[in-house]
């Protein structure tokens, strides 16, 4: 009897004596930098809630005047006012901002433009995950159409301003999903059929593909941009799925927290060995290993050709 206790024991004493060490593991890389952003002008999409929040939260410390851009104003100020009274910064705001319709991102861009001379660092973190088939106000696919046309429209909108700041740096949260995606350009908007977890990995690898195209384009100009996997992060990002959501909180030991998860974003945002650094793929604040599909300029250019088209915008 005392052997069977033995034997059942023996892996819970090793899990507890590796539990430190485990966590050490999924933590992940940590942003060491200690630059200060005085002066400088941060948005941040989706900075309510998750990664988005711990990272307007690290560059709040900084110094930096950072603008909270999301879609519940009410959850957006709560942030903002938590912030505030753990800084000491004031230049902590809200504005709105619904990624799921062009009319509220024309309308937050030109609201910002008459309100701020500069904008340094953009950050592009709100997403959309594994969401029950919808369209956004525009027509398309809604995971696409926030995680990637949305922000597309965005950059597109600000980028002279980021020009006339630079240095500035542009910051794309993608993920690892994106080595799981396919551009469907004969479905762009998956009328014909609908896989929530490949319309979530397609966006991502948009992502990508818009760093790629972008980076080029902004040669010469001090305005860089990079992508970035987060790491699997326990946030509200799985709200849409039961079931991922129930793994989530189950195994939630073996996830990054939000403040963990923030720490890529944070590190492409301030690094100061990333300043001439353009177009390229971070994980754990390291380089990491972008998919073929997410290293095709071909699919890139198109990419960027179709969402100039459906978007209305003529981007050269």
């Amino acid at each position: 009897m005392e052997a069977c206790w033995a034997l059942l024991l023996a892996p819970c004493l090793l899990l507890y004596l590796a539990a430190p060490y485990i966590r050490k593991f999924v933590a992940g890389g940590v942003c060491n930098s200690k630059a200060k952003l005085h002066g400088k002008v941060v948005i941040i999409t989706g900075a309510n809630t998750g990664i988005g929040k711990e990272t307007a939260r690290d560059l709040a410390h900084r110094g930096a005047r950072v603008i909270i851009a999301c879609r519940d104003v009410s959850k957006g100020e709560a942030a903002a006012s938590e912030i505030r009274a753990e800084t000491g910064n004031e230049q902590v705001v809200v504005c709105k901002l619904d990624l799921a319709d062009t009319k509220s991102i024309r309308e937050f861009a030109e609201n910002i433009l008459k309100e701020e001379q500069h904008i340094h660092l953009l950050i592009n973190n709100a997403g959309v995950m594994m969401a029950p088939y919808s369209k956004t106000v525009d027509g398309f696919e809604m995971q696409l159409g926030v995680n990637h046309f949305g922000h597309f429209l965005l950059t597109y909108l600000l980028l002279d301003t980021l020009k006339k700041s630079a240095p500035a740096r542009i910051v794309n949260v993608s993920s690892l999903a994106h080595h799981l995606g396919k551009i469907r350009f004969e479905d762009i908007h998956c009328e014909k059929s609908y896989d929530s977890g490949l319309a979530y990995c397609r966006s991502k690898l948009a992502n990508v593909l818009f760093t790629r195209e972008l980076a080029k384009r902004l040669q010469g100009t001090q305005v860089t941009v990079n992508a970035l996997h987060p790491g699997s992060v326990h946030s509200e990002l799985v709200r849409h799925s039961f079931w991922l959501s129930k793994v989530w909180n189950v195994f939630s030991f073996f996830l990054k927290t939000p403040k963990e998860g923030a720490q890529t974003t944070i590190y492409c945002a301030v690094a100061e060995e990333l300043e001439s650094v353009s177009g390229k793929y971070f994980s754990d604040c390291s380089p990491a290993y972008v998919a073929s599909q997410g290293r095709n300029d071909e699919t890139a250019k198109k990419l960027w050709e179709v969402s100039c088209r459906l978007l209305g915008i003529q981007w050269d």
